[in-house]
């Protein structure tokens, strides 16, 4: 763990690093169940990319350029348009139900909406 003192600003800070994160967790926990031949492909996959979201939010944040964050933002909301894509594969094969996609698809939705406000709160802070 780190030192709490160190931390001033930093990505963990950032509310589309924390949803993504969690939603992350959610990915990971549904992922879990899915049939054992699926490990080194719909598996393997989803949670890459599921874990590319957060990930490229963090990378962005610490490139310290208004321009390069956007950018890594923007790469972080197509991960989770894969994410949701790959969530209907598993719906369609039964690996989830209905109700955990329509949570899991939600949850994807509210972390790119956020996303979306964080790149507008770096396009204005560029500008200034």
């Amino acid at each position: 763990m780190y030192n709490e003192s160190f931390k001033k600003h930093s990505f963990e800070d950032v509310k589309a690093w924390q949803l993504a994160k969690n939603f992350r967790k959610n990915i990971y926990f549904v992922s879990k169940y899915f049939p054992k031949e699926e490990l080194y492909c719909l598996t393997s996959q989803i949670r890459r990319a599921a874990i590319s979201i957060h990930s490229n939010i963090a990378e962005g944040y610490g490139r310290y350029n208004f321009q390069e964050n956007i950018q890594f933002c923007r790469i972080a909301r197509g991960s989770i348009n894969e994410v949701l894509d790959q969530l209907y594969v598993a719906l369609d094969t039964d690996y989830i139900t209905k109700e955990e996609f329509n949570n899991l698809y939600n949850e994807g939705r509210e972390v790119e909406l956020v996303i979306n406000g964080y790149i507008g709160f770096l396009k204005r802070q560029k500008e200034k």
